[in-house]
């Protein structure tokens, strides 16, 4: 199995998101490729904000060895579930979708967790809660996981 998380710069939520992910998925022994990408090109090669860093180290995750990257065409190819942060990044990856298959694999992070919810994963850029979101991504996680391993 393998997930891409998708934001918009792809330094606070997404890679928040693959430490989370990578790390819950490593404690179940579930074989997962995880990785994340930005619908922008911001922020490519850049580590995430240190805000992100120091909230999922002090919760026992390790991401600053992520650099950003852009979301690119071929990412429809190599991952099975392409899972945005908010409705505006889900919107971006559909007018990208090359066909029904590419559109398929897209989906909301929250509504993979918790069904028909709608619900954003709030961008802690500019109020810096990180710590909030971590938490929001955290709880998040073990839902998908426990949705794909049945």
């Amino acid at each position: 199995m393998q997930i891409l998380l998708v934001c918009l710069g792809n330094i606070c939520r997404s890679p928040l998101a693959e430490g989370i992910l990578r790390n819950k998925a490593k404690l179940m022994n579930f074989d997962l490729k995880v990785d994340s990408a930005g619908t922008s090109d911001w922020h490519i090669d850049e580590p995430p904000d240190s805000r992100g860093i120091n909230v999922a180290f002090e919760n026992g995750i390790d991401i600053s060895n992520l650099k950003a990257r852009q979301f690119d065409i071929s990412d429809f190819d190599e991952f099975d579930i392409i899972l945005t942060m908010d409705k505006s990044n889900y919107s971006d990856l559909l007018n990208l979708a090359r066909d029904e298959k590419d559109r398929k694999k897209i989906k909301l992070f929250m509504n993979m967790a918790f069904p028909g919810v709608n619900m954003d994963v709030h961008d802690p850029y500019y109020d810096g809660k990180f710590q909030e979101v971590f938490e929001l991504l955290e709880d998040a996680s073990e839902k998908i996981l426990e949705r794909i391993i049945k």
